[in-house]
C-alpha cells in the first residue's frame, strides 16, 4: 500500500547535464567510473579512478503552485537535486503540470529522497513521473527512504499521479506519504507498487500513507511486503499471491454530505468511503497493467 515514489529509472547516461538543459548525447566514460559516475558525484565522491560510492545519495525536490490572479497557476518554486528533477510541462486551463524525471538510478540502499509539494489557495496542480521508480540494492548499508509531503490549501486542487514503484530483488525501501488537505480542498492520489521485475522475487518494501483533512487524521495505514516483512504478507489475508498492489485516494468536499457507496470493483478491489470527505480504492492484481485498469475504473466513479 502506502507510500509512493516518482523518480524515473535512468538509462545508462554518461556524463552530466546542467539543470534545465536538454538531453545530452552519451560521451566516453571517465576511467573507472562507468555508469555510476553521476551517482558517485552526487554522493560527494569524485569520478576519476573511483569505483562506486560507499554513501547513499541525499536528494530533495520542492514544488509550490500559486494562483496567478488571472485564472491560471504559476510555479514560483520548482527545484530538485540529484535523482529528483521536476520539470514543468504544458498545462491545461487553470492547471499547472509537473513531471518528475529520474536524473539517475535509484533509490538504492542508503539513499534518502524527499519530495514536497504545496498547492496554495485557488491553485491547481497535476504531478506525474516520467517513468516507473525502480528500488535497487546498493553498496551503502541500511534501507533507502523516500518521503513525500503534500499540502493542499483551501479551495486548491492537487492530482498526485506517479508511475509504479518496482521493488527489485535485494532492495530495502521505506516510503512515506503524508497528505495535509485543508477544508474545501481537493486531492486525487494514486500509488502503485509492483513486487519484483518479471520472474524475480521482490525486495523488502514498507510503505505508509497518511491523510489529514482539516487537521483530522482520516487515514493512516502501513504495508510491508517481501523478505523480512511480518509473516503472512503474501497469504490469503493480504496479497494472496498477487504481484501488484495499489490505492487511489480521492478527497472532494461534496463527499462530506454525499459519500460514495461502498462497492466491489471486481474480485480483488474495493471502493470504501472514509470518515470525512474522502474515499479509498484498494486493489490487488497480477501485474501493473491490470492494476492500473482497476484504479482507473475507481477514479472514473469518484471524479
Amino acid at each position: 500500500m502506502d507510500g509512493m515514489t516518482l523518480t524515473g529509472v535512468r538509462p545508462d547516461t554518461r556524463g552530466t547535464a546542467s539543470k534545465g538543459a536538454g538531453p545530452e548525447a552519451p560521451g566516453p566514460d571517465p576511467a573507472g567510473a562507468g555508469t555510476d559516475a553521476p551517482r558517485a558525484a552526487a554522493a560527494g565522491f569524485g569520478t576519476g579512478g573511483v569505483g562506486t560510492a560507499t554513501a547513499g545519495v541525499r536528494a530533495d525536490a520542492r514544488i509550490v503552485a500559486r494562483a496567478d490572479g488571472r485564472g491560471g497557476t504559476v510555479l514560483p518554486v520548482l527545484d530538485g537535486s540529484g535523482p529528483l528533477a521536476p520539470r514543468r510541462t504544458r498545462g491545461s486551463g487553470v492547471e499547472a503540470r509537473v513531471m518528475v524525471v529520474g536524473a539517475m538510478s535509484g533509490p538504492l540502499g542508503g539513499d534518502r529522497f524527499t519530495l514536497s509539494a504545496r498547492v496554495e489557495k485557488d491553485a491547481r496542480l497535476r504531478i506525474g513521473s516520467a517513468a516507473a521508480t525502480l528500488a535497487l540494492p546498493g553498496q551503502a548499508p541500511g534501507e533507502a527512504r523516500y518521503d513525500v509531503r503534500l499540502d493542499v490549501a483551501e479551495d486548491a486542487e492537487l492530482h498526485w499521479l506517479p508511475e509504479q514503484l518496482i521493488s527489485a530483488t535485494g532492495s530495502d525501501l521505506r516510503v512515506t506519504t503524508l497528505a495535509e488537505v485543508a477544508a474545501g480542498a481537493r486531492l486525487v492520489l494514486r500509488e502503485e507498487q509492483v513486487l519484483g521485475r518479471a520472474g524475480e522475487r521482490p525486495g523488502l518494501l514498507t510503505s505508509r500513507l497518511t491523510l489529514r483533512v482539516a487537521g483530522r487524521t482520516v487515514l493512516d495505514q502501513q504495508l510491508s511486503c517481501g523478505p523480512g516483512a511480518p509473516g503472512g504478507w503474501d497469504g490469503p489475508a493480504a496479497l494472496a499471491g498477487h504481484r501488484a498492489v495499489g490505492q487511489l485516494l480521492v478527497v472532494r468536499p461534496e463527499f462530506a454530505e454525499r459519500p460514495p457507496a461502498p462497492r466491489m470493483l471486481g474480485e480483488h478491489a474495493a471502493l470504501m468511503p472514509l470518515p470525512g470527505p474522502a474515499a479509498l480504492v484498494t486493489a490487488l492484481a497480477p501485474d501493473a497493467l491490470r492494476l492500473r485498469r482497476v484504479l482507473d475504473e475507481g477514479r472514473a466513479l469518484l471524479e
